[in-house]
Parts: C-alpha cells; structure tokens; sequence
C-alpha cells in the first residue's frame, strides 16, 4: 500500500511538493527531465530568476533523520522514478542555491525572495520542534528531576 504521500501514485504522474503546502502534478514521458519540471514551475509560479531552485528527494521528514537528494536537471524523470526506491520519498521544489545577497533577490524576484522566506520559515520551526523535544527529554533524564 502507497502512502498518500509517495513520490508516484499514478503511473508516469510526479507529485512535487511546494513549500506554500501545495501540490503540483506533472506527467511525463521518456525525454522529460528534471529541467522540464523546474521550467514549468517557473512559470507556474511566477518566477523570473530558477537558478537558485532545484528538485530534490526528500527521504524521512522533519521529525525523522531527514535526507535530500537533489536532482541533476539533464536526468530524466523515468530514470529518477526508477532508480530511487520512492515508496515514502517526496519530491520537493526547494531553493538548493542560497543567495549572497537575499535583499538584492527580494529587489530582482520578489516571488523567489518570498518562497525563500516561507521555506526557511518552515526549517526553522523544524529545528524548534527538535530543539522543545530534546530539552523535555533533558529534563526527563536530568538528576535533578529525580529529586
């Protein structure tokens, strides 16, 4: 049984994961690649700058040792599907490339310097939950508490 959240559902269909909580299907064939899809979500999207977005895998999720692939832009989407064992794998649209100077995105590419902020936004509420659960765990395990 797949989860409702696995890389592929129906056959030759890509699910990618936005950072708004969004989720953009794509079928394809043989010749699409990765660039194709990152194409169509620049537009879809409203961007006028891609260079610092890429595809990637997301193996695990926040509460979970999370591992990103990132996707090369030549590979073929047949080729990412079948090689990688997606059963429980999302793709996600992610700024990969962070930029020197965010305030100069926000003035070339307000939709790019806005998804930034939504998806470090999102990292960082990740790492407070991680942070809140190992100190109650600290707490739990401490001398003190015994007392």
């Amino acid at each position: 049984m797949l989860k409702d959240d696995s890389l592929l559902l129906i056959p030759n269909v890509l699910k990618v994961f936005l950072e708004n909580g969004q989720i953009k299907s794509f079928t394809f064939d043989s010749r699409t690649t990765v660039r194709d899809v990152i194409s169509s979500l620049q537009d879809r999207l409203s961007l006028r700058y891609i260079e610092h977005f890429a595809l990637v895998l997301e193996a695990g999720g926040l509460d979970q040792n999370q591992k990103l692939h990132l996707l090369q832009e030549n590979q073929p989407l047949t080729h990412v599907v079948h090689r990688t064992y997606f059963q429980g794998m999302k793709c996600l649209f992610r700024i990969c490339f962070f930029p020197k100077d965010p305030a100069d995105l926000l003035r070339r590419d307000p939709a790019a310097f806005e998804y930034l902020y939504i998806q470090v936004k999102h990292w960082i509420k990740g790492i407070l939950k991680q942070m809140s659960t190992v100190m109650i765990l600290l707490k739990l395990l401490s001398p003190q508490s015994a007392v």
